[in-house]
C-alpha cells in the first residue's frame, strides 16, 4: 500500500516536470527530490504545487521538489524507475507544457496562496542569478561533499543519544558498548567519505581521493613525527581530509596530462597517492588540526563570552545567509565540532530561525481570516515546519509577503538569544549530527549538562522563537494597504478594493482577542489556478 502511494506521487510528478525525457539527473537529499531538467520551461509549476504530497518546488542548480524528510527517500526509487519504463517505452521527446490561456486581462483581484508562491519563486530566481558568483559555487560544492554523509550523521548520533541514555540510567550493561561501537564507527572514518566524496565533486577518481584521506585516520600515523610532534590518528579530521582530496585531484589530473597511457594504470594512481599523501602527513595534518583546534575553541569562547547576542545574531541573520547561500560555509564548521567534541552547539541556536518561521506563519494565518487560499498552504506546511522542514512557510507565505519574513527572523533572533544566554551560564546545548531541526532536533541533542536540561533548554529556545515570531508578525508585519489587498475571501472572489469599500475598518489592525475562528477545513495544497493580475508587490524581504 505504501508503495503504491510513493509510486503514485511519483508519477503524479513526473509528467509536470516535462516527462522522462526532460530529465537528465535524478538524486535526493533530507527533504528534496533534487532533478536536472534538459529544459526548465517544460516544468508547469503550479500544477506540481497543486499535487497532494508536494511542500513546495525551489529553483537552483537543479529543480528542488520539496517531499519531506523519509518520503523523499522512498518516492526517488519509484520516480527513477518510471523515468527508465518511460524512456524505454517512448523515446520520443517530452511534449510541451501547455501555455497558459490567452485572453482579455482579468479583473483584479485578491492576492492568493499561487500568486504569493510566484512571487516567492521570482525572488529565488533573482537571487540565484545574484549568487552564482565563484565563492559561493565553491561553497556549494562544499555542501554537495557533506550532504550525502548527513543520514549516517542523524543516524549515528541518535544511537549515540540512545547509548547515552542507557548507560546513565545504568541499563542494559551487555548491550551499551556494542552501541558504542555502531554511534562511533562512521565518525571514526568520516574522513575518509569526505575525501570519497570531494574527488568525485572535484572530477577526480573518488576512490584515490578516499584511500589519500585514510591516511589521516590510520592508527600508525602516531608513529610519524612533524614539526618536532607526533601526529595523532585523525589529526586535523574533514578539514585534513577535504584538502587531501583537493590536491589528489590536481595531481591525478596532471598525471592524466603527462603519462603515457601504456603506463598509466600504473603511474597516476602511484603517483597520486604518494605525492598527495606525503603533503598530507607532513603539512597538511598539522595545519588542519590547527585549522579545527581553532574552531573548537572559537566557538566555545564565543558562546561563553557572547552567548546571547551570538545567539541573537547567529539566530536572526541564519535565513538570510540561506537566502545567499552562505549558510554552506558552516557545514564543514559543524561537522568538525561534532568530530572533535562530540556535538556542534551552533545548529540548535540557527534552528530556531524555523521556530519564527512557525510563529510567524500563525500570526498570518490569524490576520488573513479571509485568504482561505494562503491559509490551506498555511495548514499543509506548518507540520513539516514545526518539524524543522521551512521551505514551504519560507517560499510559500513569509518570504514573498516581505514584512512577515523579516519579523520571522526576530522570533529567531530571540529564540537564538535564549539558548545562547544559557550558554553564558555553563549550560551548552548541542546536536550530535546536522540536517534536522525543529522537534525534529530533540533525539539528537547532547552537551554538557543532563538530557532533561538540554530538552528544557531547546524547548524554551523554540517557545521563544514562536512567541516573538508571532507577536512581531503580528503586530508589525503587515502595513493597512497589505491587509486590504490580502485579507480577502478568495474562495467568494471578492477583492481587496471591494471590501474595503464595504468595510473600511477592517484595513486597520486588528485585536489580538478579535472574533473569527478558522477558515474551511481541509488539508490539500494550493490549487492549481494560475493567477490573475496581481496587485501592487509586497515591500521586498532585507535579505533580497
Amino acid at each position: 500500500m505504501a508503495e503504491n502511494k510513493n509510486r503514485a506521487l511519483a508519477a503524479a510528478i513526473l509528467p509536470l516536470v516535462g516527462g522522462a525525457a526532460n530529465v537528465t539527473t535524478v538524486v535526493h537529499c533530507m527533504t528534496r527530490l533534487r532533478l536536472g531538467l534538459a529544459d526548465r520551461s517544460l516544468v508547469q509549476d503550479e500544477a506540481l504545487k497543486a499535487v497532494p504530497g508536494v511542500m513546495g518546488v525551489v529553483e537552483d542548480d537543479t529543480y528542488q521538489i520539496v517531499l519531506g524528510p523519509g518520503t523523499v527517500a522512498r518516492v526517488t526509487p519509484e520516480f527513477e524507475a518510471l523515468v527508465e519504463e518511460e524512456r524505454a517505452a517512448a523515446p520520443a521527446p517530452a511534449p510541451a507544457a501547455v501555455p497558459a490561456t490567452a485572453g482579455a486581462v482579468p479583473e483584479p483581484h485578491p492576492v492568493t496562496a499561487e500568486e504569493l508562491a510566484a512571487r516567492g519563486a521570482e525572488l529565488k530566481a533573482e537571487r540565484k542569478a545574484r549568487n552564482a558568483t565563484p565563492l559561493k559555487l565553491f561553497l556549494r560544492r562544499i555542501a554537495n561533499i557533506f550532504v550525502p554523509l548527513i543520514p549516517a550523521l542523524i543516524g549515528c548520533g541518535i544511537i549515540a543519544g540512545v547509548n547515552g541514555l542507557l548507560t546513565n540510567l545504568g541499563w542494559a550493561p551487555g548491550v551499551t558498548p556494542a552501541l558504542g561501537a555502531l554511534a562511533s564507527g562512521f565518525m571514526a572514518l568520516i574522513a575518509v567519505f569526505v575525501g570519497y566524496n570531494t574527488a568525485k565533486e572535484f572530477g577526480g577518481t573518488p576512490i584515490l581521493g578516499g584511500a589519500v584521506a585514510s591516511i589521516i585516520v590510520f592508527p600508525g600515523i602516531g608513529d610519524v613525527e612533524v614539526f618536532g610532534s607526533r601526529l595523532s590518528p585523525g589529526q586535523g579530521g574533514v578539514l585534513g581530509a577535504l584538502g587531501a582530496a583537493v590536491l589528489a585531484v590536481y595531481v591525478e589530473r596532471w598525471c592524466r596530462r603527462w603519462v603515457p597511457e601504456a603506463v598509466d594504470v600504473l603511474v597516476t594512481p602511484t603517483v597520486t597517492v604518494l605525492v598527495s599523501g606525503l603533503v598530507t602527513v607532513f603539512g597538511l595534518m598539522f595545519v588542519a588540526g590547527q585549522i579545527a583546534s581553532g574552531i573548537g575553541t572559537g566557538a566555545d569562547w564565543l558562546l561563553e563570552n557572547t552567548g546571547a547576542f551570538a545567539g541573537f545574531v547567529l539566530g536572526g541573520l541564519f535565513l538570510p545567509l540561506v537566502m545567499l547561500g552562505l549558510h554552506q560555509a558552516l557545514i564543514p564548521i559543524h561537522t568538525t565540532l561534532i568530530e572533535s567534541q562530540g556535538y556542534t552547539a551552533l545548529l540548535p541556536i540557527l534552528a530556531m530561525a524555523g521556530a519564527g518561521q512557525v510563529g510567524c506563519a500563525v500570526a498570518v494565518y490569524l490576520r488573513l481570516r479571509r485568504n482561505a487560499s494562503l491559509r490551506r498552504t498555511i495548514r499543509s506546511a506548518m507540520p513539516a515546519g514545526i518539524l524543522g522542514v521551512g521551505e514551504p512557510l519560507i517560499y510559500g507565505v513569509s518570504l514573498p509577503l516581505g514584512r512577515p519574513f523579516i519579523t520571522a527572523c526576530v522570533g529567531g533572533a530571540a529564540g537564538g538569544a535564549f539558548i545562547g544566554a544559557f550558554s553564558m551560564l555553563g549550560d551548552t546545548v548541542g546536536s550530535t549530527a546536522i540536517g534536522p531541526s525543529g522537534w525534529a532536533l530533540f533525539p539528537l541533542l547532547a552537551g554538557n549538562q543532563s538530557l532533561g536540561l538540554l530538552i528544557a533548554v531547546y524547548g524554551g529556545g523554540l517557545l521563544t522563537g514562536y512567541l516573538v515570531g508571532f507577536l512581531a508578525t503580528y503586530f508589525f508585519g503587515f502595513s493597512k494597504q497589505m491587509l486590504t489587498d490580502l485579507n480577502a475571501d478568495v474562495d467568494a472572489g471578492e477583492s481587496g478594493e471591494a471590501r474595503a469599500e464595504a468595510e473600511p475598518t477592517d484595513a486597520a489592525p486588528e485585536e489580538p482577542g478579535a472574533p473569527g475562528g478558522p477558515g474551511p477545513e481541509g488539508t490539500d495544497g494550493p490549487s492549481g489556478r494560475r493567477p490573475g493580475t496581481p496587485p501592487a508587490p509586497a515591500p521586498a524581504p532585507a535579505s533580497s
